[in-house]
């Protein structure tokens, strides 16, 4: 399937009116035509996740698939079935793989683990996303900071697997001042 916008979704995308989540909102912005679920898999936890919001796009008017389209059109006038567009290449989404060339340092630090608090706890677990915020904002250390990343981050590997926690932690070991040296 390479989905397509449809007018409902161009309004969507228009400013002020906001009904899907970032993750379909996304998802749209990336539905063209060329680009399949193989595509659009990354932005998701797995690929089943990102078929189901493509085909709930599609149940609720959101996309379509010119494909299908064009097969009903053809079966109709009997005509021979259109060739699908060729693939645009994948998009390749980075996790930990970009490049940070800011300064090190806790406040960074605290912000980038505020925003992981806030995209990946807030709605799953409020309570736990509430303790992380009061603890963070009580962190005044590399050790503090890195025993708040430790919680956050063995909670990721429970709710988003093994290598999403990684690129987080590498992130942060990247944004953190460096561990001072005892002589």
């Amino acid at each position: 399937m390479f989905p397509t916008k449809t007018d409902k979704a161009r309004d969507e995308l228009q400013g002020g009116q906001r009904t899907l989540s970032q993750r379909e909102r996304a998802l749209l912005l990336m539905a063209d035509g060329r680009r399949s679920l193989t595509d659009f898999s990354p932005l998701f936890a797995s690929r089943g996740d990102a078929e189901q919001a493509l085909m709930t796009l599609v149940e609720r008017g959101y996309l379509h698939d010119p494909r299908t389209v064009a097969v009903v059109e053809t079966v109709e006038a009997a005509a021979p079935e259109p060739q699908p567009a060729p693939a645009a290449e994948p998009i390749h989404v980075s996790t930990a793989a970009d490049a940070f060339d800011g300064k090190r340092s806790l406040a960074t630090t605290r912000m980038f683990l505020f925003d992981i608090c806030e995209r990946m706890f807030v709605r799953r677990d409020p309570r736990f996303a509430l303790q992380m915020r009061d603890a963070l904002r009580e962190a005044r250390d590399r050790e503090a900071m890195l025993t708040i990343a430790a919680l956050m981050l063995t909670e990721v590997e429970k709710t988003a697997g093994t290598e999403r926690a990684e690129s987080l932690r590498e992130r942060i070991e990247r944004l953190l001042p460096p561990a001072e040296v005892m002589h």
